[in-house]
Order: C-alpha cells, then sequence, then structure tokens
C-alpha cells in the first residue's frame, strides 16, 4: 500500500471560492470529552489535553471546575495558571479572572516541594516582575532555565504574549528557539498527512451468489435418469436375449466414452462461458450491461476510481490509452466496492485505501502482463477438447450400433426404449450440466473472493501500519503554535522592529480555500494549509501580515503586507452565517475591507455525544479570535488611546 501521489484538488477562478474538501472526524479519540458528572480528576486530564490543544479558554473553564470539585494538587495549580493566562494579554482578562488570579495564593497550598511546585513559584515570579520596571531578570530566568521539561517548554509557550516589560524581550528569545526546535520535530513533514485521513474500514467479502437451484430441478433429473437407466437396461437385454454380446459390448463401451465424453464437455462449456463473462466484466463499458447512472455513494466511489486511475499510470504508458484500456475494469471494480460498502453507510474517504489499493495491483498486473491472464487460464486445453470430441462420438457410434442390432431383435420393444433414452438422455443432461455449470461459477467465484479479499486484508495491515504514527492533536497544536512563533520572528525582521517595540499582537488562523481538514472528538477543526493574518500593534500603527501556510512543511508563502494607523480603524466584527459559518471583518475608514472566513459553512459535523456549538468554540478559541477580536475592537474604539492604556 503506497501513500497517496496527490490530494484532490479544486480549481476556482478569479475571485471564486472552492468549497472545503470533505472533513475527517477522528471519533474514537476521547481526550477531550467530558460529562457532566464525570469527576474532577477526569475534568482536570482532558482540561491539561485540551490546553495542550491550544484551547485555553476551554480548558480553564475545566480545569476551573476540577479546582471548585476540590481536586486541588500543585499539578493543578500549574495548569490553572497557564490555562487562564495562555494567548492572552493582561487586559484580555475579565474582572473575574483577574480577581482569581490575584487570589491564586488563596485558593491553591503548594504542599512539598516536586517540580509542579518549582513550575508554580516560577509562574509567580515571572507574572509579578511583569509589573516591576527594575525587576533582577537574570534571577528569574536562570530559575526559568533550570525547570526540566515539560514545565518549562509550557511556560515558554503559554506565557508569551500574557509577559510585559523587561522579562518580555528575554522570555521571547527563548520562546522563539523553542519554537524553532519543536517546528518541525518529530517527522512533522512525514507526519501530518496522515492526521487527515480517516480511520479506515474493514475489507469485506463480496458476496457470492449460491446456486439457487429449485426443487423441480432435481426431481427432474432423478426421473430423467432413471427412464434413461431402465430404457438403457432394456435395449442390453434385448441383445442378450437375441445373442448379441458384441453389440451389448460396444454399447457398454459407448457408455464409458459418453461419461468421460459428457465431463470433458462440460468443462469446455465452463471455460468458455467464464471467459465470456469475464470479458464482459473487463472489456469496455460498451460491451456490458448498461449501469444507471451512478448517484450519491456510488459517484463518489466512481469519481474516486478515475482520480488514482488518472494518477496510476504504468511507466511508459499514455495516460489516455490506459484509461481506455482500463474502462471496463474501473467499472467493474467500482460496481463491487458499491455493492459491498453502499449498505453500511460508509464514507468514501474510509475506502480510499481499498480503492488505491485496488488499482494499484491492476497497475501492477499491466506491468507483469498478467492484466488479461484470465484468457489463458480459462482457455479449454487441447487434450479436453479432443476427449469431449472423441468421448461423445463414441457415445453416438456405439449407442447407435446398439440400438440398431437390438432393433433387428424386437423392433417394437426397442424403438421404444430408444425414443425413452434420447428424450431422457437429453432432459436430465441439460438440467444437469445447469446444476453442475452454477456450481462451479460459484466455487470459482468464492476463490476469486477470497484472493481479492486475502489481498485486501494484506493492503490493510500494511496502510494500517502506515497510519500507526498519526500525529495526536497536541502535536498538531504545538506544530502551529511554533509556525505562528517564526512568522512573528519573520514580521519583525521585515518591519525591523524588537519584540519590546511591539505593544500587543494577534493573530487568526483560517483555513485556505480548497484544503482538507480533520479534528478529534469534542476538538477543533485542523487545517492541510492555513490562511494566517498576524497583526502587530505598535505605537507607530498596525503591521499587519497575511501569509498562506502548507502545514505539511510548514512552508510561508506571503500573500499581502500592510500598514495603517490606528485611527484608520473604523470597525471590526465577526459574521454568523445561517450556516454557521463565521466571517472575520476588518473596515477602515477609506473604505477597505480585510475580510477572512474563519469556519465555512457546516462545519458542526457533530459526533454522538458533542453538544452542538462545541465544535464551533473550540475551533474559535484554537484559532486565537478572541484575543484578536479584543485587541483589534480596542483599537477601533479608542483609536491611539487605547496604546496608553495598554502599557
Amino acid at each position: 500500500m503506497t501513500v497517496p501521489e496527490a490530494t484532490p484538488t479544486n480549481v476556482a477562478a478569479d475571485s471564486a471560492y472552492v468549497a472545503m474538501q470533505a472533513g475527517v472526524v477522528h471519533g474514537d479519540v476521547n481526550q477531550y470529552t467530558t460529562y457532566a458528572d464525570s469527576p474532577p480528576e477526569k475534568k482536570f486530564q482532558a482540561g491539561v489535553h485540551i490546553l495542550d490543544g491550544g484551547m485555553s479558554s476551554r480548558a480553564w473553564q475545566l480545569i476551573q471546575e476540577a479546582v471548585v470539585g476540590g481536586y486541588k494538587t500543585n499539578e493543578v495549580c500549574f495548569h490553572w495558571l497557564l490555562a487562564l493566562v495562555s494567548g492572552r494579554t493582561r487586559h484580555g482578562l475579565s474582572k473575574e479572572e483577574m480577581a482569581a488570579l490575584r487570589n491564586e495564593r488563596n485558593i491553591f497550598r503548594l504542599t512539598g516541594d516536586d517540580e509542579w511546585v518549582n513550575g508554580v513559584k516560577t509562574i509567580r515570579r515571572l507574572l509579578e516582575s511583569a509589573e516591576k520596571k527594575d525587576a533582577d531578570t537574570r534571577v528569574l530566568l536562570k530559575e526559568l532555565d533550570a525547570l526540566g521539561d515539560p514545565q518549562r517548554a509550557m511556560i515558554l509557550r503559554h506565557l508569551e504574549q500574557f509577559l510585559d516589560g523587561p522579562i518580555a524581550e528575554q522570555m521571547w528569545h527563548r520562546t522563539l528557539s523553542q519554537a524553532k526546535h519543536e517546528r518541525m520535530a518529530d517527522d512533522r513533514a512525514n507526519r501530518v498527512w496522515k492526521f487527515f485521513e480517516p480511520t479506515p474500514s474493514k475489507p469485506r467479502k463480496q458476496a457470492v451468489r449460491r446456486p439457487d437451484t429449485p426443487l423441480g430441478i432435481y426431481v427432474r433429473i432423478v426421473m430423467a435418469t432413471a427412464v434413461f437407466v431402465v430404457a438403457t437396461v432394456h435395449i442390453g437385454y434385448v441383445l442378450v436375449q437375441g445373442g448379441r454380446v458384441f453389440a451389448l459390448l460396444v454399447c457398454l463401451a459407448s457408455a464409458v466414452g459418453g461419461y468421460y465424453g459428457t465431463r470433458e464437455g462440460l468443462e469446455w462449456r465452463f471455460r468458455v462461458v467464464r471467459r465470456r463473462t469475464k470479458d464482459m466484466e473487463y472489456g469496455p463499458p460498451s460491451a456490458r450491461r448498461t449501469n444507471a447512472q451512478p448517484e450519491g455513494f456510488a459517484k463518489r466511489v466512481d469519481q474516486r476510481f478515475d482520480h488514482y486511475f488518472a494518477i496510476y499510470v504504468p511507466h511508459g504508458v499514455e495516460r489516455e490509452v490506459w484509461l481506455a484500456k482500463t474502462a471496463g475494469i474501473r467499472r467493474s471494480l467500482r460496481d463491487e466496492l458499491v455493492e459491498i460498502y453502499r449498505e453500511e453507510r460508509v464514507g468514501v474517504e474510509r475506502i480510499n485505501w481499498l480503492i488505491r489499493h485496488r488499482v494499484d495491483d491492476v497497475r501492477r498486473r499491466w506491468r507483469e502482463g498478467a492484466l488479461w491472464s484470465y484468457r489463458e487460464e480459462l482457455a479449454t486445453p487441447l487434450s479436453t477438447k479432443a476427449g469431449a470430441v472423441l468421448g461423445l462420438a463414441a457415445l453416438v457410434g456405439g449407442g447407435a450400433w446398439a440400438v440398431s442390432d437390438a432393433v433387428l431383435v424386437a423392433p417394437l420393444g426397442a424403438s421404444g426404449s430408444t425414443v425413452l433414452v434420447l428424450a431422457s438422455g437429453w432432459i436430465g443432461a441439460r438440467a444437469l450440466w445447469g446444476v453442475l455449470l452454477k456450481r462451479w461459477r460459484s466455487a470459482a467465484d468464492e476463490r476469486e473472493s477470497r484472493r481479492a479479499l486475502d489481498g485486501d486484508w494484506a493492503a490493510f495491515g500494511r496502510w494500517q501500519a502506515k497510519l500507526a504514527d498519526k500525529p495526536k492533536d497536541q502535536e498538531m497544536a504545538v506544530w502551529l503554535d511554533s509556525d505562528r512563533k517564526v512568522l512573528l520572528d519573520d514580521a519583525l525582521k521585515h518591519y525591523r522592529l524588537v519584540m519590546s517595540n511591539v505593544v500587543a499582537h494577534a493573530f487568526i488562523e483560517a483555513p485556505a480555500p480548497s484544503t482538507r481538514r480533520a479534528r478529534v472528538k469534542d476538538g477543533p477543526w485542523r487545517y492541510r494549509k492555513y490562511q494566517l493574518l498576524a497583526f502587530l500593534l505598535t505605537a507607530d500603527g498596525v503591521r499587519q501580515l497575511t501569509v498562506d501556510l502548507d502545514f505539511d512543511e510548514g512552508a510561508f508563502r506571503v500573500r499581502e503586507r500592510s500598514s495603517y494607523r490606528f485611527d484608520a480603524v473604523a470597525a471590526v466584527r465577526v459574521g454568523h452565517g445561517e450556516k454557521d459559518e463565521r466571517t472575520f471583518e476588518l473596515a477602515l475608514v477609506d473604505g477597505q475591507k480585510i475580510s477572512v472566513q474563519v469556519m465555512s459553512p457546516g462545519m458542526e459535523m457533530l459526533q454522538e455525544g458533542e453538544n452542538p456549538g462545541t465544535v464551533s468554540e473550540v475551533t474559535l478559541d484554537a484559532s486565537g479570535l478572541h484575543h484578536t477580536l479584543h485587541v483589534l475592537e480596542g483599537i477601533a474604539a479608542e483609536g491611539k488611546e487605547w496604546i496608553r492604556c495598554e502599557r
């Protein structure tokens, strides 16, 4: 099983917006899931996972519920503090949240002396130092550097925006260094795509139609056989009675020849019918029975086969030739998978691996010259043909000899028996041939189905092994957060600024047009391609940077750079559409509008146990929209005065 060689691509011209590719929800991942009656420990653990996933608001709510439930440990205090201030500035806290932060020492009582206690003490000192212009940053940074992982890494990740003053610049250098180290860590470039692959559906065996011979056919065979045997015995009796011993021996020999001739003839007939059926299935669509235009699931499967056949072209073969020669096979494979999976409500994304495997198998057999090998396998050997012809010839010749002698002995009786032999033999043989051909066809279909299933299971195992190191949602969040920090550093360098020149900064993460998306249960949507907006607020105004991010490679492509004064910001809003889409809009006084769709229509796609609005809430939380709105709404309302208040 190979990695997909291409991903679906939609093309839009001019200003058209292409709808997002179908989303994948990993419903078997439950790290973010809690319930109203969950114990405090469970809520805390979920809160930690959610904080690692970049959803600080939701994380603090859960950890606070655990604290209210009486779960207060050193580790809880550490994460409670980080979740409260992560991705926010001091003015971004509500009065209640600020009061909770001020009252933290009364809420928690640290016990013992472990890494969590040291981490809490470091956070406290960092927050206190941000309010003191004369704070000795060297001691603080030395204390921070002495912390072990994960405490140090988490502090650098989550406190970066909350701190200001002399400590902020030094913290930024450490945060940036960590981001550059984590950005492409853990084989990101070769693992990100796996997050967007759904849990594959298991292989299923194609149902083989069993022989459905009516009881009347068996009755016909039995009766015809009985009449045939009685009539034949009577002819033999007449020959014995007339002393025609040699004719009797010829009759017996013709019967033996007839048996072998019939058996070989039946084999011949089966091979011819089987090959003809295969030719109808694998031949061009015009040679097969026409199917109705596929719709729904069948249409999507058809599109997937067309897509993979178009890219899995054997080396040295023209694509047009390849597609024309395999049109019948493509349609046959499509019909097979549609028949197997249609009734089980399986999304085509879950059998993409199987479609790729089947197409790759066709390509392999093409290269090996075995694509139409069934024609050689089903070709009737000369010995079979000769056995059928000679055996039946012996039956006819010997039978005619014996019958002619019997008629001479007893004209009336032998003639009647001959008529019965011919009639019953014809009726019984036709019925028996039909039964045997059905059984042989069913057995052949069963062998082919088993062989295909064995190949599918082998491919399924390889595909599962390839997806075994699929990244967790928390890893995706760390990589994306590292991208943001590296982008911020690029913006600082471009505008020739240092972090101390920046009063505040904010990001908005939005899906790029025509990108794949995926999420875990109760988690935010992640995308393979992002559109990132970075806002840097300085004393002189706003610096805005818009880039496209290829998340697989962590590569940026700058789309736009712009700068404007604070008093140029007229309004900031988030539009909520009828289909739950969210659009961020920034209007300038000159009429220019900066608009980006943060959430596309129909993104809820709730799984069992998820509450309405959950997906939107956590996706917006992870996108940084709330903090960005707080910053830009303050500018729109107060202009440059907001800077003075912020400082």
